[in-house]
């Protein structure tokens, strides 16, 4: 110990000003995530509610009457009675949503980057249109969507002229998730395009000209050349893109609100139970907001692992 302390003591004495550099941003990421993170997980232990927590009535004070009950709200919520509705269900159906959507995000967005990598006429308006709904904010291009998917909407409207099945796009449980992902592989896609645009562009092109006079096909270049080329771009956003796919609120949100109990995935359900019922369950919210952490990252660290052990295969 003693030995720690002395070395403690003398890197503050010879790195003093780095330490004063970095000591804001260390109080702000304590006040702004550390202490809400050790304040919900400490509600997860709980069985807070609107009922029992502290809160004010006209000029009456009511105090707080919520109890420590340790981990039974992770073991109800795991294997409770109700577990499968409560958990499983929208667990499967948030594995189900962002597989779906980072994998079309993924291969629509390098199937536009391999075309806007090509030399033609108007380039740069076709990647300006193509960026434009990533610049629209997102809750705009939402509301735009979900008045297009009403009943009299523009694209039911469009069906129905057709002679085609007009589908329940916010009301049928199938249809909802359909529409949903539909909707937010519109918002996703032109950041992979634009991310693996720029990765394409890095690729040297000599090693295109080298594989033509070998003889390489174009399907041979792009197994070869490109893919390799797009490793590293590719394994981040891929990464960027599960995280954020599975933390998606805004889109089921803004499209559904809470009337639809079957489209919701983990962070929605969370906000459902914690704001969007009555009595308002804070700790279980609380428990959903940890479980949805972990499982964040016990997935990056097997992905990040994963990557590590290809990478030194490759190597060898």
């Amino acid at each position: 110990m003693t030995v720690a302390v002395q070395r403690l003591r003398r890197s503050y004495q010879r790195y003093w000003y780095a330490y004063a550099m970095i000591a804001p941003v260390v109080v702000v990421l304590g006040v702004l995530v550390l202490y809400p993170l050790a304040y919900g997980f400490y509600l997860t232990l709980t069985d807070a509610n609107s009922l029992n927590t502290a809160r004010t009535i006209g000029v009456n004070e009511i105090e707080a009457t919520y109890k420590f009950i340790g981990f039974d709200n992770y073991a109800d919520i795991l294997w409770g009675e109700t577990a499968y509705d409560r958990f499983w269900s929208h667990f499967i159906w948030t594995i189900v949503w962002t597989a779906a959507c980072v994998g079309l995000h993924y291969s629509i967005g390098l199937g536009l980057a391999l075309l806007l990598n090509q030399k033609l006429r108007g380039r740069t308006f076709y990647r300006l249109i193509l960026v434009l709904p990533w610049a629209v904010p997102t809750f705009v291009t939402v509301f735009g969507w979900r008045f297009m998917l009403a009943d009299g909407g523009v694209i039911n409207s469009a069906l129905d002229f057709l002679h085609l099945p007009t589908p329940l796009w916010l009301e049928d449980t199938f249809w909802q998730r359909f529409a949903a992902i539909m909707v937010n592989t519109w918002c996703g896609v032109p950041f992979m395009m634009v991310s693996l645009l720029g990765g394409l562009q890095s690729i040297d092109r000599t090693l295109y000209e080298a594989a033509e006079m070998d003889g390489a096909g174009a399907w041979q270049r792009f197994r070869y050349v490109t893919l390799p080329g797009l490793r590293s771009v590719s394994s981040t956003v891929v990464l960027l893109g599960v995280i954020w796919t599975f933390n998606q609120f805004a889109v089921i949100f803004l499209l559904f609100g809470t009337t639809a109990p079957d489209a919701q995935i983990l962070v929605t359900w969370a906000y459902y139970l914690g704001f969007g019922q009555q009595p308002r369950d804070f700790a279980q919210s609380a428990a959903y907001g940890i479980l949805l952490l972990a499982i964040l990252i016990v997935f990056t660290s097997v992905y990040r692992r994963w990557l590590n052990r290809n990478d030194q295969q490759l190597a060898i």
